[in-house]
Order: structure tokens, then sequence, then C-alpha cells
């Protein structure tokens, strides 16, 4: 039953923190007139968003969880550092792609 309602938290957070990520994104890009909806430049943004979401919750959300075992680590901080790096990078190269 607990793994049942961490999914259903995964989910809840991904959604939620991914669709408030996705609207400040958004808004920043038409402050320079972007619109990256329905191109490349979109699933750029979608991807990195998903990349920060995971560093974020196996960094933090993990611990807090229900579903509590003694495999839960922290991601390596070359792990962590690359793909926020690899998300961010992404962010700004998505513009070009729209």
């Amino acid at each position: 039953m607990k793994l049942i309602l961490e999914v259903i938290r995964i989910i809840f957070i991904f959604l939620l923190l991914g669709g408030i990520m996705g609207s400040i994104v958004k808004q920043i890009y038409s402050q320079f007139d972007i619109n990256v909806d329905n191109t490349t430049g979109g699933w750029l943004v979608g991807i990195s968003i998903l990349m920060l979401l995971f560093v974020l919750y196996r960094n933090k959300l993990q611990f807090s969880g229900f579903y509590k075992t003694k495999n839960q680590v922290k991601l390596p901080k070359i792990m962590s550092y690359t793909c926020t790096i690899f998300a961010i990078s992404m962010l700004f190269i998505a513009p070009f792609f729209a």
C-alpha cells in the first residue's frame, strides 16, 4: 500500500511542480517574444524540466515520502551536477529550435 501511495505522490509532484516550472519558463520566454510551443524547443524544455525534477526527487523528496527502504540514496554529486547543467543548458538552447 505504501508503494502505491508513493507512486501517486511522485505523479502528483511531477505534474504540479512540472506545470509550475513549465509556466515559469514560458513566462520568461514570452518576455523575449519567444514561443516554443509545438516545436522541438518545447520538447527540450519538457525534457529539461523532467531532468531537474528527477534530480530534486532523488536528492531531497524521496526521503520524505511514504516508502522507506535501506536502498534510498542520493545521486552522486557528479551525476547531480551533470544532469542539472545539462538541463539548464537545454533551457538556454531551446529557443534556437523554435
